[in-house]
């Protein structure tokens, strides 16, 4: 198996700043890029798959 190197902690914390900066900018622009009806499918999808996890916590199964 091979060995895993070792980050610099310098090196990992701008890795860090670099994915986090991404990500703010990320959401928007993809959503300025989406007509109103993908919008609404991609929230619709959100909301399901929240309220599934929601339930199998509670066991409800439905």
């Amino acid at each position: 198996m091979a060995r895993k190197k070792r980050i610099p902690p310098e090196v990992l914390e701008y890795f860090v700043k670099m994915g986090a900066k991404g990500g703010k900018i990320g959401g928007k622009a993809r959503a300025a890029n989406m007509t109103d009806e993908q919008r609404s499918e991609g929230a619709r999808n959100a909301s399901q798959a929240r309220w599934a996890r929601v339930k199998a916590k509670r066991g409800d199964g439905a």
